[in-house]
């Protein structure tokens, strides 16, 4: 045996497996505007701690000229280190090498980190930048699509699994970060789709840019495909690594806890003043989170999207917690069917990983109009109702003004099973808002009155001094205190602490119907 050439064999292999696809193409990704795949992985990940798994693995194929091109890796890095010291798997596509198209062998490539990640209970990220299907393999690359879906299916609720899009991801490739828990874009160099402008044109007659279509900006703020947007390859891979910190490395964990922080100063001095005197009047339901949660915590997920129904992670005292609030800036604060299905999925995923919910409710009820009744309100509005109940993880709520209706109940009410339910004295709990409540109650009284406008006042006023407050809610236990909304962070803190070894379960069952 000769050690020396054998050492030299191996440096060589080394070698070509950290070029990917060549310095000419590597050049290409960068005058694109994009880090390659192991740069990618540097930035991600703890100084010093990748592991590299699979690093020599090669293409089998021999079809149309494949078997004169077998690159080490074969477009895809994986493997494993830690972030912020805790450990993750990660996959990253490596678009210099056949456009990172998925074969049979890039495929076990990923399916093999994410059957790790079960077994050993930790984070997944993909960060895609992929061609799609290696389209000289046929329906072997189809099939390995297949296999990587089944597993993102099986680690759901299991780990957290976060994808990042960082290039192209078109046809079947875009099914793998649906299914996963988040998903972060890049502007200007990500874009994702089931079928392309051509085909679109085509099929349908419609212009449309890669971007229009299927862009950061588009799946941000109208499909709500994608969670997160940001300026370039760095800055996401920066907010991958603080949303990392929110969360357990799997469903065993608790939420995780780091050291406490006061709330925002400026916020929380605001609170005793910020719902307006004026029921009609909008205010701003993420300065009373700010004033609550540890300063500088909250991390909204979802910004641009369905932005009445405001979700995302911050802490209290220290513990990991998920925020979902009612946005009266937008919409009124009423709960539409793309807010609904947003509050849902946030909701079941928190759930899942054993992160306490806090629910900030100001909400005049559902949005009203043939849009919403035809689209679907009743069933898209039914999956928040039912992953508010399903939930197990300690639940409270703050009701700042509006809790009016069924959308009362929606939003984690005592009756669904909340652990601990607070309304501030600006709050309404009624059946709906004083003016449409006296219109229907009094309208005989109304149209016989010699004026008629004077009498609805006066209506009116009564009304709001029976009802819209929250005294008949406190008398019923349906909330266990009123307070003043200065007093809010103890109170929360205080019921969190109590309530953090809860132990709650439904009902044996294979699995739920929610209505989807």
């Amino acid at each position: 045996m000769n050690r020396k050439r054998k050492f030299e064999e191996l440096e060589t292999w080394r070698e070509k497996s950290q070029k990917g696809g060549g310095a000419a193409r590597i050049k290409k990704q960068h005058d694109a505007g994009k880090l390659t795949a192991r740069e990618r992985i540097t930035l991600l990940l703890d100084k010093g701690s990748f592991e590299e798994l699979g690093a020599l693995v090669r293409h089998r194929s021999h079809d149309f000229g494949l078997d004169k091109q077998r690159y080490p890796g074969d477009g895809v890095v994986t493997g494993f280190g830690t972030v912020n010291g805790r450990p993750v798997y990660v996959y990253s596509q490596d678009f210099t090498v056949f456009g990172g198209s998925l074969s049979e062998t890039h495929a076990e490539k990923i399916c093999n980190i994410l059957d790790l990640a079960m077994k050993n209970g930790v984070p997944v990220i993909g960060l895609n930048d992929s061609g799609g299907a290696r389209i000289q393999e046929g329906v072997v690359s189809l099939g390995g699509y297949a296999e990587v879906f089944w597993r993102n299916s099986m680690a759901s609720g299991v780990v957290p699994q976060i994808s990042a899009i960082m290039g192209p991801c078109a046809g079947g490739a875009v099914y793998s970060p649906a299914i996963t828990d988040f998903t972060f874009m890049v502007k200007g160099t990500s874009f994702m789709f089931v079928t392309g402008p051509n085909v679109v044109k085509t099929v349908t007659h419609e212009e449309v840019t890669l971007e229009e279509l299927g862009g950061a900006l588009a799946h941000n703020t109208k499909s709500g495909v994608a969670h997160f947007m940001s300026e370039n390859d760095a800055g996401c891979i920066a907010e991958i690594r603080q949303l990392l910190a929110y969360l357990p490395s799997n469903c065993e964990e608790k939420a995780p806890m780091s050291a406490a922080a006061q709330p925002d100063e400026d916020a929380a001095a605001k609170l005793d003043t910020l719902v307006p005197e004026s029921p009609n009047k909008p205010y701003d339901m993420k300065e009373v989170v700010r004033g609550i949660v540890d300063g500088g915590s909250f991390m909204e997920v979802h910004a641009h999207y369905a932005e009445n129904m405001i979700v995302g992670f911050a802490r209290m005292d220290g513990r990991s917690i998920g925020v979902v609030a009612n946005q009266p800036l937008s919409l009124a604060g009423c709960l539409d069917i793309d807010g609904s299905v947003k509050g849902a999925r946030f909701v079941r995923f928190c759930d899942a990983f054993n992160i306490p919910l806090v629910v900030f409710e100001d909400v005049p009820g559902f949005l009203p109009g043939t849009e919403q009744e035809w689209g679907g309100i009743i069933r898209h509005g039914a999956k928040l109702l039912y992953a508010f109940c399903e939930a197990t993880v300690p639940k409270v709520t703050v009701i700042t003004r509006k809790a009016y209706g069924g959308a009362y109940d929606v939003m984690n009410s005592k009756h669904i099973r909340a652990d601990y339910n607070i309304a501030w004295p600006t709050a309404e709990i009624a059946v709906m808002g004083v003016k449409g409540a006296v219109e229907i109650i009094f309208r005989k009284e109304i149209a016989e009155a010699k004026d008629p406008e004077k009498k609805m006042a006066e209506l009116e006023s009564k009304y709001e001094e029976h009802f819209a407050n929250p005294w008949r809610a406190a008398e019923r236990g349906y909330v266990d205190d009123v307070v003043y909304p200065s007093e809010t962070r103890l109170k929360l803190i205080r019921a969190l602490n109590i309530v953090q070894s809860k132990a709650d379960h439904v009902p044996r069952k294979k699995h739920d119907n929610m209505p989807l």
